[in-house]
């Protein structure tokens, strides 16, 4: 059964934008192991608390994401 896990920032991807991931990740598994995955692939979208993550050791937030701070 593939499977994909997408960590994106709370809050910054609509219903149309989960549906497209989703969407789209499954066609490229359908494209590289065969229509027969399509059915099990699953494909988890994960929303991460602001200030949950951060790149070399600093912590990122959605104002510095979008270049508000």
């Amino acid at each position: 059964m593939p499977f994909a896990h997408f960590k994106v920032p709370a809050d910054t991807l609509g219903p149309d934008d989960k549906r497209k991931i989703v969407e789209r990740t499954t066609d490229l598994y359908a494209e590289i192991y065969g229509e027969r995955a399509r059915a099990t692939t699953v494909v988890l979208v994960d929303e991460v608390a602001d200030g949950g993550w951060g790149v070399g050791g600093h912590v990122l937030t959605a104002a510095l994401l979008n270049g508000d701070a």
